[in-house]
């Protein structure tokens, strides 16, 4: 395996277990079957953009130059944040991104990653975001008309439940088997005046309570998990190597510490 080119973040198919390939350039490389091998992966200065292609000497919002960091909406703050969405204000950096990307199905599922949390993803995402995540369990519990909406219903249930993901819990192993249809009905007691009052405001249609899906179980490709998660970074290390041990989430789990590959999308990268 010898290539270079830009990385972006992995492509993954759910798969028992999940298989996984990184883009480089315009090639797709199966990193499966490398667990269990020495690889090398040498950064040599270079970034562009994975918005424009314009060459970047400061990646931002994981790959991306300013210029584009500042005037795209999907690098909006309310990316992180849906409920704070403004499209319906007539503020959107890209009314037309956010038609194609907000103004779609949602769906808020509760994963079990470093633990239970609940999130949002639009349906085009599922199962990729619980991947991503490094998720071993999903159930989605709500599909919605649209992300503002997600983003309330999010926020009503991270007040009795994180929404966040311990990345150094989640690459340590694999978390223990919980009961999320029970931790779901659990939750639903408890905002359930607020989602009524959801209902109220955006329409009884909008928002549908999906009683029958059952939880997703995730496999990942993992051979030996570190004891301890040392983070490995280009920028401060261009040449990396070491036996890949495995890959969950977005990252590749090396014998010489973990690699986030989101994080280094646009960067040009030879591969070995």
């Amino acid at each position: 395996m010898k290539i270079s080119g830009h990385i972006k973040k992995m492509v993954t198919t759910l798969e028992s277990p999940v298989q996984y390939q990184l883009p480089v350039n315009d090639k797709l490389v199966l990193l499966n079957d490398h667990v269990g091998s020495q690889i090398t992966l040498k950064y040599d200065g270079e970034i562009n953009c994975i918005a424009c292609g314009n060459r970047t000497n400061k990646s931002y919002n994981q790959g991306h130059c300013y210029p584009c960091f500042i005037s795209l909406a999907s690098c909006d703050m309310c990316i992180m944040k849906p409920e704070t969405c403004h499209y319906h204000v007539g503020t959107c950096r890209e009314p037309e991104w956010g038609e194609t990307h907000c103004l779609q199905h949602h769906y808020v599922y509760l994963a079990n990653s470093s633990g239970i949390k609940v999130g949002i993803t639009r349906g085009t995402q599922i199962p990729t975001r619980w991947i991503d995540q490094g998720a071993s369990q999903a159930l989605p519990i709500f599909r919605v008309g649209n992300r503002l909406l997600s983003g309330q219903i999010e926020v009503a249930i991270k007040a009795h439940v994180s929404d966040r993901t311990d990345w150094r819990k989640m690459l340590k192993g694999v978390p223990d088997d919980v009961d999320l249809i029970g931790r779901r009905d659990e939750l639903l007691l408890k905002v359930e005046d607020e989602i009524e009052q959801i209902k109220k405001e955006h329409g009884e249609t909008n928002v549908e309570f999906l009683a029958n899906e059952k939880p997703v179980g995730i496999d990942f490709p993992v051979e030996e998990y570190p004891e301890k998660v040392k983070s490995l970074n280009f920028d401060k290390t261009p040449d990396i190597e070491g036996v890949l041990q495995g890959i969950k989430g977005q990252y590749l789990i090396l014998s010489t510490g973990v690699l986030n590959i989101r994080k280094f999308a646009g960067y040009h990268i030879s591969l070995g």
